[in-house]
């Protein structure tokens, strides 16, 4: 999460309004603390990515969660359709740190009533999300890889999106992010790149279920 700080200055008696750039939370606090000593901010606010306003107790509550929370958090996501069978399978490796450790966590599933490749790659990106929910992932960016040209770019605006179906998952995905606080940052990568959740993906349609946690070293 990024947060801008907004303060009102007060000096000879005129009163105007700053803001500053985007910065991480525990910086923000220090700029603020900074601005406090001079004894001219009149009120100091603070806003995150989406808009939301957060006191310095609020912040400060944050930082001292995400010392216990999963934090950088990287998630690869591929889905895979079989035509003949209707079926499609999905999958996700994520990679976080929590308690001064590194993790990853991977985990597919495979799903009926899916019509097309590009809904099952739109359907595993959900299921990510939805595995970030149940880790606690809150309020902070999280980035999203795949190698779907379809769902990065729409998801990230530079592709319009038509299609009824694929239009039911990306809405979907903004309110499931919107309620976990969470600020997407999608990449695209080659197929050779995002191997581990392709894999993840063809299992799940081969009825392997994999759901596994471990620690990096």
């Amino acid at each position: 999460m990024k947060i801008v700080v907004v303060w009102t200055y007060h000096y000879k008696g005129v009163e105007t309004t700053f803001r500053s750039d985007e910065m991480a939370p525990a910086q923000a606090l220090s700029v603020a603390e900074e601005i406090s000593k001079t004894g001219r901010a009149k009120a100091i606010t603070f806003l995150d990515e989406q808009g939301g306003t957060w006191t310095a107790k609020e912040l400060k509550k944050y930082l001292k969660e995400m010392e216990t929370e999963p934090a950088n958090v990287v998630v690869y996501f591929d889905g895979g359709f079989d035509l003949g069978r209707r079926a499609a399978g999905v999958g996700c490796a994520i990679y976080f740190e929590q308690n001064n450790k590194r993790y990853r966590i991977r985990k597919n599933l495979k799903m009926d009533s899916i019509k097309s490749n590009n809904e099952a790659e739109y359907a595993a990106l959900y299921f990510s999300i939805q595995e970030l929910e149940s880790m606690g992932v809150r309020h902070q960016t999280v980035r999203f890889i795949g190698d779907s040209q379809v769902v990065i770019n729409q998801m990230s605006g530079e592709w319009p999106l038509y299609e009824k179906d694929l239009s039911y998952w990306a809405d979907k995905i903004d309110e499931k992010l919107n309620q976990l606080g969470i600020q997407p940052q999608y990449e695209l990568v080659g197929r050779k790149s995002n191997e581990e959740a392709d894999r993840l993906a063809t299992q799940a349609l081969n009825e392997i279920e994999i759901d596994g946690k471990i620690e990096l070293q």
